[in-house]
């Protein structure tokens, strides 16, 4: 892919740690100014701090996405100070682990506000202002469980199935309209991030990722290619193909292998120590960064994602290998034939 040279303008959702805190530093390094959105202004300060030591430009700007009207005023804000948005990126989100039935309506509410509603409160406030110019990409920061739902997290689950929708709804009225303006959407399989130690429970052990996590800085490079790539959907990690892929062959049996596993598949060794916070409501404070506790055994990199970012000319090259192999083969029978030729009788007079 060809490097971005403009000076981009770009608004992050969630900015303050985790995959948008990750995110912040891929725009940074490539001169960026950015927007960040978060709850906690302590997080938002420290990714400020982060842009600004990588050469970009930062305002923070503290926001709850489920308040429309807050998102759009941080629209309004960005713009204000660094001009129009070229690139907004929802990468906020909120859960709840627990089994369903002890899930409160109100926490279920607060799930599907944050992770679904906020994804769409952000893209009404970048679209509104990209279809005045034609130009502008959103980035709909999704998961391998938005075609996958599994135990513990249907109200997660069901808010990242929310947005699978939302986006299809959303590219079909905009190609109807001939816009320039493009929305693509990322596929995350688990991330290291902090989120295990501050999303809600009520799981007697540690939240943990059901499957090896990837580092966040994964996560941010596929959501800066998706921005510049002009794809529908950018799948990161083979963990995320075989979800998505076994859910359409094999759903009936994932729904019994996932209830024999994933229950004690997300949850560490360590029981949940007495007043432990959680961030549904409010930001836990501090500064938390990008990376949660799983250094040790986090994927830094996804070979999957490699090759998705260079299917073309990955196509290419293996379109010119059969073509060679073809050509091998079809010569390879004209020499054998002239070979025979030249031994029959005739030939040899």
């Amino acid at each position: 892919m060809v490097e971005i040279l403009k000076q981009e303008v770009v608004v992050i959702t969630g900015a303050s740690a985790g995959v948008g805190r990750a995110t912040a530093r891929a725009f940074a390094r490539r001169g960026a100014k950015l927007g960040l959105i978060a709850r906690g202004i302590e997080g938002l300060d420290a990714a400020k701090r982060d842009v600004e030591e990588l050469g970009g430009q930062a305002i923070v700007i503290s926001c709850d996405v489920a308040d429309a009207k807050a998102v759009e005023q941080a629209a309004e804000q960005t713009e204000a100070a660094f001009g129009p948005i070229d690139i907004w990126i929802n990468a906020a989100f909120a859960g709840v682990m627990a089994p369903f039935l002890e899930v409160s309506p109100e926490d279920y509410k607060r799930v599907t506000e944050v992770t679904y509603l906020g994804q769409v409160y952000g893209t009404m406030a970048a679209v509104k202002r990209m279809t005045l110019r034609n130009r502008g990409t959103v980035v709909l920061v999704g998961s391998a469980l938005a075609y996958r739902g599994i135990p513990l997290q249907s109200a997660y689950c069901g808010a990242k199935h929310a947005i699978q929708g939302f986006q299809d709804s959303l590219r079909s009225e905009l190609l109807h309209a001939r816009s320039k303006v493009h929305v693509s959407m990322v596929q995350l399989p688990a991330v290291n991030t902090p989120q295990f130690d501050w999303i809600k429970t009520t799981l007697p052990r540690k939240p943990k990722p059901a499957s090896p996590p990837y580092q966040p800085e994964v996560a941010a490079d596929a959501i800066y290619y998706a921005a510049h790539s002009r794809r529908k959907s950018v799948v990161v990690g083979f963990p995320t193909l075989k979800a998505i892929w076994g859910d359409h062959l094999f759903s009936s049996l994932l729904d019994r292998y996932l209830a024999r596993t994933a229950f004690n598949g997300q949850q560490d060794r360590e029981t949940i120590e007495p007043g432990r916070q959680n961030n549904l409501y409010q930001p836990v404070p501090g500064d938390h960064g990008a990376h949660g506790r799983f250094d040790r055994i986090a994927r830094k990199r996804s070979l999957q994602l490699l090759l998705d970012k260079n299917r073309l000319i990955l196509g290419t090259a293996a379109t010119l290998l059969v073509a060679l192999a073809l050509d091998r083969w079809m010569n390879r029978d004209e020499e054998a034939g002239v070979l025979q030729r030249r031994n029959w009788p005739e030939f040899r007079r």
